[in-house]
Formats: structure tokens, C-alpha cells, sequence
């Protein structure tokens, strides 16, 4: 009799398209779960067939509304647990909270650990996730984090669409420049920073002349993404791209991102873009084979970092 443990993949209601993509790589289909909203809010799970001795899969992004996608994942681990689930990974494409990572101030909560703790303590025996906010909210776990990158799909959309020539790569702020430097040296292009000082914003290093990408692990409200791009405009760059992993995209967001100023939007599916939000100049990037093929490794045993390794080098080869 085989010792291998069956594989389960079950999509929560935050995303459901992009756990079908996950699943087709993956190479199976969905598992049976009905998730339910009762009038008063309440959430109901029902986990419609056998989990027993299952590695089971769950993806849920914390996405809005945010409470509720989190509360469902917190009783689909709990309902999992209670059937006897031999494993449970927790697939976050979008982890909520993650900006709340340090206190700025006295008396003021760390929610991103309070979460990661809420999760560990339900039950969930690993986490895969996407562009975390900041790297050290992996320590955040004392259960394995598999933190995946979408740079390199990024960088690829770029390298496809002939768009790096006379181009500079552009952080929106100082806390980005890690990822601006990525996508730069991916790309073998310069970067640029642009510095808000008293209600002007300043850009420091050559955009004059040049096409410009901006780049962010998310875009929420579109104002940084305007502003940026007006500064730019101002400084002589020519045709400019907003680009990030996280399409948060809080109210109000679409009347931001429609300025003359942006060329084109691209983002990845990690989070689902409700229909108000779904401009022309938005060019959507599927992680679903990204987060397919760690779910793959890890279920056998395999390197997630090999992931890495080939993603970078198909970016290198191109």
C-alpha cells in the first residue's frame, strides 16, 4: 500500500480565479468547501469530503474586505484541524496587516506579529506567501515561511514588450529603493529616487529624457503613484510605468491611476481587482504558476529556492 500522502487544494472567497490557475499547475483541481455568510456576518465552513491524513493547501488572500478573508481562513484552519488534516499550508498571496510591522509611536499595536501568532496558533504548520512588505516579517512565524518573489515575472513583462530602452527605474520613496535596485539590476538599467520634501517632491539622479518605471511592492490608494509620475513628468522623462506586486487598490484608487502621467499599470492576480478597478492601461500578471510550482515542491520534498534560482535565470537568458 503507498505511503504517500494525498495533496488537497481548497480555495477560500477572496480570489478564486487565481486558485484555479494554482491548481491547474499543480495538476489537480479544486477541493469541495462551501463557505457561507450568515446575515449577521457569521462565517460557516462545510470542508465537503475527507481530509484525513491529507497535506492540505489552503489560499486565501487577505485582501479587502480584510477582517472577513482573514476570519474565513482562520476558521477553514481550525475546521481542517479538527478533521484530521495531516499538514496545513497556508498559501498567502497578499498578506494583510504587513505594513503594521514596528510601532511608530507609543502604545501602538504590532499587528503583522499578532497575526502571524493568530495563524500559528490555529493550527497552520507552514505559510507560502508573496512580496512581504518588509523581510523580517518571515521571523514574524516560528513555523517555515516560504516569502516567493514577482519580480522576475515583472522584470519578464518588461524584457517581452521592448519597454527598457532609455530607461530608468524609479523608487517612489526611500523604502523602496531595495526593490528599485532589484528590478535595475534585472534589467541592467539605472535607478532614480524621488524624495518628497514639504509638500514638493524631489528626484534625485537623470530621468530627463528617459522612460521611467516606477516601482512598489503595492499600490493602495494611487496617490504616491500619481504624485510620482507628475514629478517625474516635470523632470523631462517621457513615457512613464507604474508597476508593483499588490493591487491593494483602496477606494478612489482608479481616478488616481488614470493620469495622462501613467503609460500603463502592471500588477500581478495575488490580489483579485474588483470590476470599478479594471482600467485599459492595467496589465495583470499571473503568480498562479508561481505559487503552483512551490506548492509542488514543497508537497515532494523539492527546493522553493530552486524556483528562484530558474526564475532569475530565465530573466538573465532572455
Amino acid at each position: 500500500m503507498s505511503t504517500e500522502r494525498v495533496m488537497k487544494i481548497f480555495s477560500l472567497n477572496s480570489n478564486r480565479p487565481l486558485a484555479e490557475k494554482i491548481a491547474k499547475t499543480v495538476g489537480i483541481p479544486l477541493s469541495n468547501v462551501g463557505v457561507n455568510h450568515f446575515a449577521d456576518g457569521e462565517i460557516q465552513i462545510e470542508i465537503n469530503e475527507s481530509v484525513r491524513g491529507a497535506d492540505v493547501y489552503v489560499i486565501q488572500s487577505d485582501s479587502r474586505p480584510v477582517n472577513e478573508n482573514f476570519m474565513e481562513l482562520m476558521i477553514m484552519i481550525d475546521a481542517l484541524r479538527r478533521a484530521s488534516a495531516a499538514s496545513i499550508t497556508v498559501v498567502l498571496p497578499y498578506f494583510g496587516y504587513a505594513r503594521a510591522d514596528h510601532k511608530n509611536r507609543s502604545r501602538e499595536p504590532i499587528t503583522a506579529k499578532m497575526i502571524a501568532n493568530m495563524i500559528e496558533m490555529d493550527g497552520a504548520d507552514r505559510v507560502v506567501t508573496l512580496d512581504l512588505h518588509t523581510a523580517q516579517l518571515e521571523g514574524f512565524f516560528d513555523i517555515p515561511v516560504d516569502n516567493l518573489r514577482a519580480m522576475p515575472l515583472l522584470a519578464l513583462y518588461f524584457l517581452e514588450n521592448h519597454l527598457t530602452e532609455n530607461t530608468v527605474v524609479v523608487s517612489p520613496d526611500h523604502g523602496s529603493v531595495k526593490d528599485a535596485r532589484k528590478l535595475a539590476e534585472m534589467l541592467h538599467l539605472p535607478i532614480a529616487i524621488t524624495d518628497p520634501i514639504d509638500g514638493d517632491i524631489d528626484v534625485i539622479g537623470d530621468v530627463d529624457g528617459k522612460n521611467a518605471i516606477i516601482i512598489d511592492d503595492m499600490i493602495d490608494t494611487g496617490t504616491r503613484m500619481a504624485s510620482t509620475a507628475a514629478a517625474l513628468k516635470a523632470h523631462g522623462a517621457k513615457e512613464i510605468s507604474a508597476a508593483a506586486t499588490h493591487a491593494v487598490f483602496s477606494e478612489g484608487v482608479a481616478a488616481k491611476l488614470e493620469s495622462p502621467f501613467i503609460k500603463r499599470v502592471v500588477i500581478t492576480d495575488s490580489i483579485k481587482i474588483a470590476p470599478e478597478n479594471q482600467l485599459d492601461k492595467l496589465i495583470q500578471i499571473s503568480v498562479g504558476s508561481l505559487l503552483g510550482k512551490a506548492i509542488r515542491n514543497i508537497h515532494e520534498n523539492k527546493s522553493v529556492g530552486a524556483i528562484f534560482e530558474a526564475e532569475a535565470a530565465e530573466v538573465e537568458h532572455y
